[in-house]
């Protein structure tokens, strides 16, 4: 047999390689039970826990996006709320603005008819004044180019004859 002879040549000793191979295939078995397998299980529970990961990744990228998109809402309806809020005010404003201009044009009116009211009182008493005296004057002067002490009646009588041209 060339087998024996090539086996011989290279000094293989049969019973020792038959229990080298037994050996070799219980530590391959030993390993494979004790060492390879449990590797195996933890590898696939890492790999079902990247995988995990990987699915919580993308719903928590679906969430950030969702609520990117909903705050992106919120800034477009509070823009919205902000551009109607200072369009409302400035029309509050603008009609705020108007009734005070009214209120101050009505409040001047007034003012102005009190001095008017009140200078025609000045002006009227003034008139008064002057006639008063113009009538006392002319009593006076009447009594001294007369020479004579005028009674009663008589101041009475050049007092509204004065008067009435005074007017």
């Amino acid at each position: 047999m060339p087998l024996a002879e090539i086996a011989k040549t290279f000094g293989v000793d049969w019973p020792h390689l038959l229990a080298q191979s037994v050996s070799f295939a219980i530590v391959c078995a030993l390993l494979y039970r004790f060492a390879y397998r449990p590797v195996l299980k933890m590898l696939d529970l890492r790999r079902q826990q990247i995988a995990q990961g990987l699915e919580n990744t993308d719903k928590i990228n679906a969430r950030l996006k969702a609520i990117d998109d909903e705050r992106q809402k919120v800034i477009v309806e509070a823009q919205t709320e902000a551009v109607r809020i200072v369009a409302t005010a400035r029309d509050t404003a603008k009609k705020v603005t108007e009734q005070e201009t009214l209120h101050a044009r009505m409040i001047g009116q007034q003012m102005m008819r009190r001095a008017r009211d009140a200078a025609e009182q000045e002006r009227d008493r003034m008139m008064a004044d002057v006639r008063r005296d113009v009538t006392h004057l002319v009593v006076e002067t009447t009594a001294a180019v007369a020479g004579k002490v005028l009674t009663d009646d008589d101041q009475r009588r050049l007092a509204s004859e004065a008067a009435r041209r005074i007017a």
